[in-house]
């Protein structure tokens, strides 16, 4: 299997990173020291339609898949922008696709095209108390019963 990039995936780096360049240091060192939610260079990517970049065409995305998107991650992640970058926006990138592959039609023409176009932020919570932020402890599980579910376990609803 060859790794290498494409001449595609150069071009994704290339204008990820052009972009990111408007966001400098100084930039990242002020949120870093005062804090608040990086809304121009969100503004930005969401503009560039980098939101979208693996989400389907039809509801205004790139019809790209994980490897760019993940490469648009890299690029601002390397950009000085770290975590706190790439954090303001990867759920926005990742975090719709239950929605395109388990939505219904209605669900998807609603949902995806404000996440595409950053006008909706996603977020992500872990809702176990005895969780913390470890993933890996959660324990609620459900069961099917019928036609429904019976969840066992403790959720804190956020």
């Amino acid at each position: 299997m060859d790794y290498a990039f494409t001449d595609a995936h150069e071009q994704i780096r290339e204008n990820v990173s052009r972009l990111c360049a408007q966001f400098d240091d100084t930039y990242w060192l002020k949120k870093d020291k005062y804090g608040g939610f990086p809304e121009d260079f969100y503004r930005a990517i969401a503009d560039a339609g980098w939101l979208g970049v693996a989400m389907p065409e039809e509801f205004g995305g790139a019809g790209l898949g994980v490897t760019e998107a993940a490469l648009v991650m890299q690029t601002v992640a390397e950009s000085g922008a770290a975590l706190q970058g790439a954090s303001a926006i990867h759920l926005n990138v990742f975090g719709p696709n239950p929605i395109v592959v388990f939505g219904t039609e209605e669900q998807k023409r609603r949902m995806l095209p404000p996440i595409i176009q950053g006008k909706v932020k996603g977020c992500f919570a872990v809702t176990e108390p005895n969780a913390g932020l470890n993933t890996t402890s959660l324990t609620t599980r459900a069961e099917r019963n019928g036609n429904g579910y019976i969840v066992h376990g403790h959720k804190v609803w956020t």
